[in-house]
């Protein structure tokens, strides 16, 4: 299974190209037109299903499918809370949660007693998170390195409340490197220059079950992306391997069989 996250930075008809050649089973895509506009703009691009949230019919958060996987809003989504963040079903080879992530950090009223878009929807969707297996991706916008004292929105903490809930991620897990030691970046702030700013803002938290399924994480190569004008973000892409978590799956449900039969005897 493929994960792809990445931030278009709009136009998304002129560039569905670049995301369909990484062959994605699931991609969280911000800043992305809604389905009607892409349907007119681009016909030929045809996801096995699509979710768009937003108020900006050009500018929005999407999150596409492709091959056995579809994609279903939950009925727990509060688009007043947290509009740019949505918790999606996903079901196929493999069927999850998913709490596709753009968060908006400019945006009037997005933080409620100091609290930004992302902190509120870990609490909002705690129990969504929990159900069952749950992955959170998306442009998180934020990196330890702009953490400041005892600000409720850092970063860190909310690394941490992900970890408390048993997600890890997936590029950090795999480069074995810790929050802010990011030595690939996924976005080239203001200027897109390969000398300019840039930093890792995006992310893919998965089960903690599952980090030793881990394929590869890759991160897009600056030229490819931001040097022929597709955007000032580069995807960041994550590959499982379904059958190492149909393993977990397995024993997880025999130890429950076990305990349950011997709780009988």
């Amino acid at each position: 299974m493929r994960i792809v996250i990445w931030n278009c930075n709009m136009g998304f008809h002129n560039k569905y190209e670049a995301l369909l050649a990484l062959k994605p089973d699931v991609a969280i895509i911000p800043e992305c037109a809604n389905i009607d506009l892409i349907e007119k703009s681009a016909p030929e691009f045809r996801p096995t299903s699509a979710i768009w949230i937003g108020d900006n019919p050009r500018k929005g958060l999407a999150v596409f499918t492709f091959g056995q996987f579809s994609a279903t809003l939950a009925d727990c989504y509060e688009d007043q809370l947290c509009p740019f963040i949505a918790p999606i079903m996903i079901d196929g080879p493999i069927s999850f949660n998913l709490l596709a992530v753009w968060a908006c950090h400019h945006r009037k009223n997005w933080y409620v007693n100091r609290r930004g878009p992302l902190n509120r929807a870990i609490t909002a969707y705690r129990s969504f998170i929990e159900s069952k297996p749950c992955i959170v991706a998306g442009d998180f916008n934020d990196n330890v390195l702009w953490d400041k004292p005892k600000r409720p929105n850092n970063h860190s903490i909310n690394v941490g409340a992900l970890n408390s809930l048993g997600l890890r991620s997936a590029y950090h897990v795999s480069r074995v490197v810790d929050q802010g030691k990011e030595l690939d970046p996924t976005l080239y702030w203001r200027d897109r220059k390969l000398n300019g700013p840039k930093y890792h803002i995006d992310y893919c938290f998965i089960p903690d079950a599952w980090t030793n399924s881990i394929l590869n994480v890759t991160v897009g190569h600056f030229d490819d992306w931001v040097g022929r004008g597709l955007s000032d973000h580069v995807p960041l892409v994550v590959d499982i391997d379904e059958v190492k978590i149909e393993g977990f799956e397995r024993k997880y449900i025999s130890l429950v069989d076990n305990a349950s039969h011997v709780a009988d005897v």
